[in-house]
């Protein structure tokens, strides 16, 4: 699917025009795979790296073009089961052209960033600087979701929850990778700004984005440190849930079995004391209680 734009007001808009600056090809099928590959001479290799999502973030100086491909949160949806995966975005920057190639439908110029937007280099670096924000709200929902976790673990007995933390960390483990990716393109940038011929104001720019990925990056880090840090200990809170209920359900069990085996014994089918006595049933019930009492007692002077 190709949906065209230009910069008009300052300001990204959808385009009919024929000959639009900005065109963002969506899950291309064969047709517009072969029109990239002839028109735009773009090469096929990159073309399909653009549409890899495992594929790392990379810059490439083409004859008549540049082609970036770089890293940016995936779609998430409840089948993921708490899986946070990173997608590839392919950027092919011409003389007076950008063509953008993604295998998901994205939302890439909403938000404030793109408010204000005067040239095509101005749009490709502010992709990437829009990437950055949205590894960075991943990165909190993430860090809300293993609290809400961490608190279950305290009360669970399955594993349950602690699959979700495995999950959860292999997501930080994939976004680490995305982000380390995404700063070793950046670096590149800057080092080749003058045969891509950036101004000033976007070298600056580059170097917010720098800063902004390298905290984003460290912020990823620290997250997955504590993930795994405290994975043993989350393991052993379950365990020890489990010993407690298991605990219990033994002095149940014996508490029970004191006062069975006082009635199994007055239920004998021999002569025994009471058993011309009125209130024979309810001396054994009383025996009964006491002794179920006396264990429980017991139990607790030992603190067992």
């Amino acid at each position: 699917m190709l949906i065209k734009y230009q910069i008009s007001g300052d300001k990204i808009i959808e385009s009919t025009k024929e000959r639009s600056p900005i065109l963002v090809y969506i899950n291309p099928d064969e047709k517009e795979k072969k029109l990239l590959i002839d028109d735009y001479k773009i090469d096929e290799h990159t073309l399909h790296s653009a549409l890899d999502p495992n594929e790392l973030a990379w810059l490439e100086f083409e004859p008549n073009h540049l082609a970036l491909i770089f890293k940016r949160p995936k779609k998430y949806s409840g089948t993921d089961q708490l899986l946070f995966k990173a997608g590839t975005i392919g950027m092919f920057f011409f003389k007076d052209l950008l063509v953008i190639v993604l295998g998901e439908e994205l939302n890439l110029f909403d938000g404030k960033l793109f408010t204000k937007v005067t040239s095509l280099t101005e749009v490709m670096l502010k992709l990437i600087y829009r990437s950055i924000f949205h590894f960075l709200d991943h990165l909190k929902v993430i860090n809300m979701i293993s609290d809400e976790l961490e608190q279950k673990i305290n009360r669970a007995m399955e594993n349950k929850y602690l699959i979700n933390l495995f999950t959860l960390e292999k997501s930080l483990v994939y976004y680490l990778d995305a982000i380390n990716s995404n700063g070793a393109v950046i670096e590149k940038l800057k080092h080749n700004a003058k045969r891509i011929k950036l101004s000033r104001s976007h070298l600056e720019m580059i170097d917010d984005i720098i800063v902004e990925n390298n905290q984003c990056g460290k912020q990823a880090e620290i997250y997955s440190d504590i993930l795994a840090s405290l994975m043993d200990a989350r393991a052993s809170i379950v365990s020890n849930n489990l010993n407690i209920l298991i605990k219990i359900l033994n002095i149940i069990t014996i508490a029970i079995m004191v006062p069975t085996l006082v009635v199994s014994i007055f239920s004998m089918n021999v002569r025994l004391p009471f058993q011309d006595f009125t209130h024979a049933f309810w001396i054994i019930l009383g025996v009964a209680s006491v002794s179920m009492a006396g264990v429980l007692l017991i139990w607790r002077y030992l603190k067992l």
